[in-house]
């Protein structure tokens, strides 16, 4: 009885754990998550991103500093929520913030790791974001990193960020950066 047990046992397994690992994927008609009647779009934002990491407000923190004798800042990680403003003035408008990180990777260059959302505050995305990472060299003029999805209206949401260096304080190591949005979204 036992050995039947075991052959029956032996034979079958493969194919119940099967079963049961397949339950947690499925494919989905668009329809149910309304996405057959929506037609997707193009948008464009310009944003002006503050990284104040001087003064008794900054907001940009330094969690985990860079050994000393590193020329490129390798291992540093700071963790923002970075005002989003219409004008490369801080008191301009401000019309979200961004939430996230970013650390330096790179040996031989100034190179970051970005992660973030972009939490939009103002107009018809309130409430929305946009999640940006990518590898940021923070001296090249010109940077682009890619739009990874979004929450809200954004769901779905896929695209690229153009950034280019508005202002840098070498002293303070404050930044305001120019990022224009480009993003798919229904």
């Amino acid at each position: 009885m036992i050995t039947q047990f075991l052959i029956f046992s032996l034979l079958f397994t493969p194919f119940i754990s099967t079963t049961a690992h397949d339950t947690f994927v499925r494919t989905l008609d668009r329809k149910m998550l309304g996405l057959d009647e929506k037609k997707e779009k193009l948008s464009h934002f310009k944003f002006y991103w503050h990284d104040v990491v001087s003064g008794r407000n900054p907001s940009s923190v330094k969690v985990v500093s860079p050994p000393l004798n590193s020329t490129t800042a390798f291992g540093l990680v700071n963790m923002i929520e970075n005002p989003l403003t219409l004008e490369p003035q801080l008191n301009s408008k401000l019309v979200g913030k961004a939430q996230g990180f970013y650390a330096s990777t790179s040996q031989s260059e100034v190179d970051l790791l970005m992660a973030m959302n972009f939490a939009i505050t103002e107009g018809k995305y309130n409430g929305s974001t946009i999640t940006i990472l990518g590898r940021n060299p923070v001296f090249n003029k010109e940077r682009e990193m890619p739009v990874i999805g979004g929450s809200g209206l954004f769901r779905f949401a896929k695209g690229y960020a153009q950034l280019r260096t508005h202002w840098f304080s070498a002293t303070t190591k404050d930044a305001i950066v120019e990022y224009n949005i480009y993003v798919l979204h229904y």
